[in-house]
């Protein structure tokens, strides 16, 4: 499949590109999952995979912080503290399901953490629990447009 430039976007309004994000949504707040939204999503597309993810995270492969897809094209966002009730989670990096807030090593500096949302030319059925890497293998060959938002914490 052919990558291509495309529409899609996607946000929060609780925090925009490459700024803070709030301590509402860190592991030592209240570890709740940030509201996103986004819009753009091509005509074609079947299902939409999210992941978050830390390449700041002093790990070898950085740290998978969600892990969510067989998303239906006609949702335009998920709300604050949702996604396992209608959408199949995978696994973060702690080893469970569902989201895990941001909480870098005190004095790392600041980490990126990116919400990768993928639009996918076919709707895959996967089974629930797969890792970033899993989900990535086995989208790799039918994602047609991705876009980011890319938030920042640090202690």
């Amino acid at each position: 499949m052919e990558m291509k430039l495309g529409d899609l976007r996607i946000s929060s309004p609780a925090f925009g590109s490459l700024e803070r994000i709030p301590e509402r949504y860190v592991s030592a707040g209240d570890n709740i999952s940030p509201p996103l939204k986004w819009n753009g999503v091509p005509a074609d597309t079947q299902e939409l995979a999210l992941i978050c993810h830390d390449p700041d995270a002093p790990f070898p492969y950085g740290f998978t912080h969600w892990v969510m897809y067989g998303i239906p094209t006609d949702v335009n966002g998920i709300g604050e503290g949702e996604g396992k009730q209608a959408f199949t989670e995978g696994t973060n990096s702690l080893g469970g399901q569902g989201y895990t807030g941001p909480a870098p090593p005190p004095g790392h500096g600041p980490h990126h953490y990116y919400f990768w949302l993928y639009a996918l030319d076919t709707a895959l059925n996967l089974k629930s629990g797969l890792t970033r890497k899993q989900l990535l293998d086995a989208i790799a060959d039918h994602v047609t447009v991705q876009a980011r938002l890319v938030g920042i914490y640090e202690l």
